[in-house]
């Protein structure tokens, strides 16, 4: 059995490593991660009811690493296509938000669980045998009560939490990417958008708060479209112009006020 085990991750790294090639931003190339993560995990299933571990340390070392290895890219394959499908398709802004939100929501989780992830992090073993071990857990050692509902011959009360953090590990890299490459367009667009109408390269270099503060006096005075402009559409064409990230510049300008 251990050997058919083996046999099966080295299978599946090959062919996950050749969809990792491809582009992710294809929901496609998504669901082929998706479907083979599924397919590998239910054939670990099926090896594991024909057979038994000779001994513990090959039984932690299937929930600890090797059913995880398979089931952490599942649920990152998973996660991939949420995160595209609830996409905004607004601005470069309104994408960075989207996704700064989507890395918050796995700090929180690191946050929370602080205390595995640091045992599982350092490699730390003194508790493997409660977390790792089917029927063997301990009531206090437990935070995701979820385990209960699982099956019980598949599953130990801490497999699930390490794919968890091996699926969050691919998801922040990937998010990190993302991040890069809005930046890298960002600079394009601004470049693009100085070309086409034939700009100067003008570099915004004074205090980003007196910025703010020429749009609001622009917009209140009426001076651009007769007051009717909006300010996000006016600080975006700031933005362009003069090369600048304004961030949030409504609460910039409410502190202003109350200065």
């Amino acid at each position: 059995m251990i050997k058919k085990i083996d046999d099966m991750l080295s299978t599946y790294r090959i062919e996950n490593s050749e969809i990792a090639k491809m582009n992710l931003d294809n929901l496609s190339n998504i669901g082929k991660g998706i479907h083979i993560s599924r397919k590998y995990l239910q054939e670990l299933r099926v090896v594991l009811r024909s057979g038994d571990f000779k001994d513990k340390l090959n039984e932690v070392r299937f929930f600890k690493e090797q059913k995880p290895y398979i089931h952490g890219r599942l649920k990152f394959y998973v996660k991939l296509y949420n995160f595209f499908t609830h996409r905004p398709l607004g601005s470069i802004k309104s994408q960075h938000f989207y996704i700064d939100s989507e890395i918050n929501k796995l700090q929180a989780y690191y946050q929370k669980n602080i205390d595995f992830v640091k045992y599982y992090r350092e490699n730390s073993t003194v508790l493997d045998e409660f977390y790792f071990v089917r029927g063997n857990d301990t009531l206090h050692l437990i935070s995701d009560t979820s385990h209960f509902y699982t099956d019980s011959e598949f599953s130990t009360s801490h497999d699930n939490a390490v794919a968890k953090i091996i699926a969050y590990d691919l998801l922040l890299a990937f998010y990190i990417e993302e991040l890069n490459a809005l930046e890298i367009d960002k600079k394009s667009s601004s470049k693009s958008i100085r070309k086409l109408f034939k700009l100067p390269n003008l570099d915004w270099t004074g205090n980003k708060i007196d910025a703010i503060e020429l749009i609001y006096a622009l917009q209140n005075n009426g001076s651009i479209n007769k007051g009717t402009a909006d300010i996000k559409e006016m600080a975006a064409a700031f933005e362009q112009i003069f090369s600048i990230d304004l961030g949030n510049y409504y609460h910039a300008f409410v502190e202003l006020k109350a200065r």
